[in-house]
């Protein structure tokens, strides 16, 4: 691994960094997506010339014969092994929240509906047959389970959580991580920190939580979901926590995520929230701000395009900034 990376252009380090998302335009299934749809028209074998890290919803953005859509995924996996320089195969990603959110797809109970349960083993039994449908389409990372302990039941997420009390969030949440990963497929916890906390239960608004309420109500699901069962992935929440963005907060992303929890798989962005630090939090100048402010608090990979993690952190490194 380290001599491939060694050998690696700048472009294709940043290629390797974010995702593309095949079906965008037309498609309305993210905060703003319309806002920040590329248009772009290009043809593939151009947009994936230095590789490509993630694949963005292949199956889940629009309506799609799944058979179809397997068998053209098989081809365009070959075609990145065998014509991009090094030869790497893209991850893919899907919602699977109540089940792989593809047409076609086999739905499950919402995740309201597994905290009444409190049977974490009939979770972790749901969690794995929607891992099995995943891996049979090529799918490699599933974004959830949502960890997110309910507050406020004016917040227009709280049919994606499991409950308002932390342990059982704690304990049915990491039985879908469980379940899921025990197929192959990552899981990625949602969303860290505090999303749930939103001032007045509006999405995207800012949390005011002190070091108490974090430690004690939004941190434990997490730490189980990752010491307990060993989750390869997790996801950033849009919000601020005392006037800092989660995206850019070294403190949350590091301090805490990695060196106290023992996290040590990959962080990716919720989707644009990169580009949202310089349009929506006003933390940053521009796109390539924004991208050296997300990948040193520690993200990964942005989801679900390249908005900052491409030209613009590109530019800024060739820039010596």
């Amino acid at each position: 691994v380290l001599g491939l990376v060694a050998s690696m252009t700048l472009e294709e380090k940043a290629a390797q960094l974010v995702g593309y998302w095949l079906d965008q335009n037309g498609s309305v299934v993210a905060p703003m997506a319309d806002e920040l749809a590329t248009g772009d028209d290009r043809v593939l074998a151009d947009i994936t010339h230095h590789g490509i890290g993630h694949y963005t919803r292949v199956y889940g953005t629009r309506p799609v014969e799944p058979a179809a859509r397997a068998a053209w995924l098989v081809t365009e996996q070959r075609r990145l092994v065998n014509e991009t320089r090094l030869g790497i195969p893209a991850l893919v990603h899907e919602e699977c929240l109540t089940g792989l959110a593809a047409w076609k797809a086999a739905m499950f109970p919402t995740p309201l509906a597994w905290g009444a349960s409190f049977d974490p083993d009939l979770v972790a039994e749901m969690a794995a047959l929607i891992g099995e449908s995943m891996r049979a389409l090529g799918v490699h990372q599933g974004l959830a389970p949502v960890l997110d302990v309910v507050r406020d039941p004016r917040w227009g997420r709280v049919d994606e959580c499991i409950a308002e009390d932390p342990y059982v969030v704690a304990t049915i949440g990491t039985a879908f991580v469980k379940g899921l990963q025990s197929t192959g497929v990552h899981a990625t916890l949602k969303h860290f920190l505090g999303y749930s906390a939103a001032q007045a239960g509006r999405n995207h608004a800012p949390v005011h939580a002190g070091p108490r309420e974090i430690a004690d109500v939004f941190v434990p699901p997490f730490e189980m979901a990752i010491r307990d069962g060993g989750a390869k992935s997790a996801m950033n929440s849009y919000t601020e926590i005392d006037g800092v963005p989660v995206a850019a907060s070294p403190e949350l992303l590091t301090g805490m995520l990695r060196d106290q929890l023992g996290f040590d798989g990959v962080v990716v962005s919720d989707y644009f929230s990169v580009a949202f630090l310089e349009i929506m939090h006003g933390v940053a100048r521009d796109r390539g701000e924004a991208a050296a402010l997300a990948l040193e608090a520690g993200i990964d990979v942005e989801l679900p395009s390249g908005d900052a993690f491409l030209d613009p952190l590109v530019e800024r490194v060739r820039a010596g900034l």
